[in-house]
C-alpha cells in the first residue's frame, strides 16, 4: 500500500446509485447527498488519490462491489456554502473480483472492531489499512489493482 494514502468506505443504495451507474457514467461522479455531520467530516478528510470501497447497502445487497478513487477533494454542494452539504468527486478504479458480503466480513476474525459494525448507519467511513488489505483479500482484489490473479 502507498504511504500517506487513506482508505474509506462509501455506502450507497443500489436503487439510488449502483456500481453499474458509476461505471456507465464514464466512471466519474460527485459523491453527494451526505447529510450526517460525521460522514461529512470524513468527506472533508479525503485527499486526491485516496481509495474507497464502493459498498451497496440496503435490504437486499450489503456488500463491497468495487473501488473508486478520490479525484477532487471536498467542495460545497451546488448552491451551498462551506457550511452546507459537502461533495467529493470519485472515479471508478475497478470492480471487486469477488463481491464481499457484510455477513462474510462480520464472520472474519481479522475484521473485528471495524467501525462499520459499530456505526452501521454511517455512510462514509474510514478504513484502517489492515482492514482494507483483508477486505481486498476476501474479494480476491479488484480489477485494475495491478495484481495478476488468474481464473484458477
Amino acid at each position: 500500500m502507498v504511504k500517506g494514502k487513506q482508505y474509506w468506505l462509501l455506502k450507497t443504495e443500489p436503487g439510488e446509485w449502483s456500481w453499474e451507474d458509476q461505471a456507465a457514467n464514464g466512471g466519474v461522479t460527485k459523491w453527494d447527498g451526505v447529510k450526517n455531520k460525521q460522514a461529512q467530516k470524513h468527506l472533508k478528510a479525503m485527499k486526491v488519490g485516496d481509495l474507497c470501497f464502493f459498498y451497496h447497502s440496503g435490504a437486499t445487497a450489503r456488500r463491497v462491489v468495487g473501488v473508486v478513487s478520490v479525484v477532487k477533494e471536498w467542495y460545497a454542494a451546488e448552491g451551498g456554502d462551506k457550511n452546507s452539504e459537502v461533495v467529493v468527486d470519485v472515479k471508478a478504479v475497478g470492480e471487486m473480483r469477488r463481491q464481499v458480503d457484510l455477513k462474510d466480513m462480520k464472520q472474519d476474525g481479522e475484521l473485528k472492531g471495524f467501525v462499520m459494525f459499530r456505526q452501521p448507519r454511517l455512510s462514509v467511513l474510514p478504513v484502517p489499512e489492515k482492514v482494507w488489505e483483508r477486505i481486498c483479500e476476501l474479494g480476491n482484489g479488484f480489477e485494475g489493482d495491478g495484481l495478476d490473479i488468474g481464473d484458477d
